[in-house]
């Protein structure tokens, strides 16, 4: 049976889907079966793994298909791929009446958690429907920070959201990590927001640290995950320390 991890921040360009990529190529190099949902309508999971914006996660939301149907074959052995596009972008308005809106990820989901080991869901940048249908889908949430000025004011939002999520939908909902991306040990201002996380968050903190690393952000214009792009690169070897942790973690 699955385990299901959102990864998610309402932030934007804090590397949540360059972490919903490489870890799930990384969990697959370990031998697990990994199947990720691409819930955001700019489709940048979907681009990344190479995969045409055909079939979208929104006919699925919608009831058109089945989520089964919609799973595709990535390059990397073990791990799939439900593709999103532009389209998804009209749930909003179309499911804001439907009793119930707020599970329908989490009933696609039981459908298929018996074929796989690890469910990633890489979610939009915002606290919306698709968002708050992760939360609920989801057994824990994996939390990208971009080692940035305003990173723990974002933050602290974040594990709001998530509380008033577990009080209202899903009891069971676990904070996996928060992962400090785009750090940088040479930057003062990388340190000071790595201590001030510490500070107030050190329980839930990854050990393993995301670097900026120029093979991270070509890979995606290639449609490859940075492990098979380039697999000496720093982005590389920390995405499968990551998994290792994640691994660990159960």
């Amino acid at each position: 049976m699955a385990k299901v991890i959102s990864i998610t921040n309402q932030k934007g360009g804090v590397g949540k889907t360059t972490t919903a990529i490489n870890l799930g190529t990384a969990l697959a190099i370990f031998s697990k079966k990994v199947l990720i949902i691409d819930m955001d309508p700019q489709a940048n999971a979907t681009s990344g793994l190479g995969v045409l914006k055909t079939d979208s996660i929104y006919q699925a939301l919608i009831g058109k298909k089945t989520l089964k149907s919609l799973i595709q074959y990535t390059s990397i052995k073990n791990l799939f791929l439900v593709p999103s596009n532009i389209s998804s972008i009209a749930i909003e308005s179309e499911l804001k009446d439907k009793e119930g809106k707020e599970f329908i990820l989490k009933n696609l989901v039981t459908q298929v958690k018996d074929q796989f080991d690890y469910i990633l869901i890489d979610c939009p940048p915002s606290l919306s429907l698709f968002t708050i249908n992760a939360l609920v889908a989801s057994d824990s949430v994996l939390i990208p920070v971009q080692c940035e000025y305003f990173a723990l004011e974002g933050l602290a939002q974040l594990i709001n959201t998530i509380n008033l999520a577990k009080k209202t939908f899903n009891p069971n909902l676990k904070i996996e990590g928060i992962l400090l991306t785009m750090h940088d040990k040479r930057n003062n201002l990388s340190r000071q927001v790595e201590n001030e996380i510490k500070q107030h968050f050190f329980k839930y903190m990854f050990k393993t640290l995301i670097p900026r690393n120029v093979k991270l952000a070509e890979a995606p214009s290639f449609g490859k995950p940075v492990i098979t792009y380039d697999i000496k690169s720093a982005g590389s070897v920390n995405y499968l320390a990551l998994a290792k942790e994640v691994l660990k973690s159960g």
